[in-house]
């Protein structure tokens, strides 16, 4: 291994070290007289990391056309697949994509996840649940995997949000409401860094104006965006400078466009050309920079140590997990289990005992209810019933009067008969005297 390895430290005398007693205080300070391979240790840990991989995951959230995707390939300079999207989606969708991405000897396991749909409905009240739900999603996935007995967070992908893109559109003088209700809800969950899309749409006056409009806004609505770190020397002067001018104004292009004697990423127009990795025409460049190449490091751990941990601090106060108290009382598991058992089953005989009582009131409400449409339908049964019989009554009295009508009709029936037989024999018998007449 070298100077730095641990061959010659074996090699080193026993006494290795010297020490020293403070007369003021009695602590030893050790001073090391020769290489162990401590100075190793960072080799090790680089060597661990990049065979182990990394995760990155980012957020887009904007409306349906404001070039998400174009942005992310273009960022990456991949063309990532991606189905188009409609303006007549009824509700948002969040739709996550991982791609495996290799530079040199690091792997990236990179998830883009889009919000379909969001801004393209008339109600905005709950365009921003399902963004939300997501994200608790991955937070309840990675506490479920910490609290396993058998865990294996080593090579667990990480699919918590570690970036948030927020597409602010250009065709207005400031944010919209949708936009401030969604960033103000996201900013204790996502590292939120807000983007202005399409900035070749705005003149540099406008664009300037807009981005004072959108930080005074945020501002005074107390929406948090990430704020680059500035506690590392190394970067704080970038990062310093790049915090003045958020929200980065960008443009996305996968097209080739020839400008002299090169060719670049950009967007031909009919009265020139745009160059996207060029910072004079947007801010494409820095956000790459500070998203993936000075920052992704800091934002995998402020996901980490700030939004994941609020939620699972939350998450274990409502399983009745707490810190011991003041006075250094120790916590117990068994015992934090057993309040919350007792607890638990309080809660289920309140609400069996709810059941009960509303099912009791219900079907008292259903039998008086019920007793109320026999009551109507007994009324109604004796209406129709004395209905039918007078009905019969008069039925019946019709058929006498037709009985009697009949009878008079067949009285007058035989009467005549009669006198027609009478008549047709008196007029069989006038003939016969006639002829005895003629005779004589």
């Amino acid at each position: 291994m070298g100077e730095s390895g641990f061959s010659r430290a074996s090699s080193l005398k026993p006494k290795i070290y010297s020490h020293r007693v403070s007369t003021n205080e009695e602590k030893r300070t050790l001073e090391l007289s020769g290489h162990v391979g401590l100075r190793s240790l960072p080799d090790q840990l680089v060597k661990r990391a990049v065979k182990q991989g990394y995760s990155f995951n980012i957020l887009c959230v904007g409306e349906t056309g404001i070039g998400k995707s174009t942005l992310i390939n273009t960022l990456f300079r991949i063309i990532f697949e991606n189905e188009e999207a409609s303006h007549y989606d009824e509700e948002v969708k969040v739709l996550p994509r991982t791609y495996d991405l290799q530079e040199s000897n690091v792997n990236l396991k990179l998830t883009v996840v889009h919000t379909v749909g969001f801004g393209d409905q008339i109600n905005h009240v709950k365009s921003s649940e399902p963004i939300l739900e997501y994200i608790d999603a991955q937070f309840k996935r990675y506490l479920e995997e910490e609290l396993k007995i058998k865990r294996s967070l080593w090579n667990y992908h990480d699919t918590r949000i570690h970036a948030c893109l927020y597409f602010i559109a250009p065709n207005g003088h400031s944010l919209k409401a949708l936009d401030l209700v969604t960033m103000k809800k996201l900013d204790s969950k996502v590292n939120i860094i807000p983007v202005i899309a399409k900035a070749d749409t705005l003149t540099r006056n406008e664009l300037v104006n807009l981005k004072i409009k959108v930080m005074s806004e945020l501002v005074s609505n107390g929406v948090q965006i990430y704020q680059f770190p500035t506690e590392d020397e190394a970067v704080a002067e970038i990062n310093s400078s790049m915090n003045t001018q958020l929200p980065f104004a960008v443009i996305g292009s996968t097209e080739n466009v020839t400008v002299g004697n090169k060719t670049v990423k950009g967007r031909m127009y009919p009265w020139g050309s745009i160059q996207v990795e060029n910072e004079n025409h947007c801010d494409l460049v820095k956000l790459r920079e500070m998203l993936l190449r000075v920052n992704m490091e800091d934002l995998r751990e402020q996901t980490h140590t700030r939004h994941y941990e609020l939620y699972r601090r939350c998450k274990l106060e409502e399983m009745g997990f707490k810190d011991p108290t003041l006075d250094n009382q120790s916590f117990s598991l068994q015992k934090t289990y057993e309040a919350k058992r007792k607890e638990f089953i309080k809660e289920l005989q309140h609400k069996e005992e709810s059941m009960r009582q509303m099912f009791v009131n219900k079907v008292k409400e259903a039998e008086v209810e019920l007793k109320e449409k026999e009551k109507e339908l007994q009324g109604r049964f004796e209406l129709l019933k004395t209905m039918h019989q007078e009905e019969k009554k008069n039925l019946e009295e019709k058929k006498r009067e037709m009985e009697e009508e009949m009878n008079a009709f067949n009285r007058r029936k035989v009467a005549a008969e009669t006198l027609m037989g009478q008549a047709l024999q008196g007029s069989s018998q006038q003939p016969f005297k006639k002829d005895k007449d003629k005779k004589k």
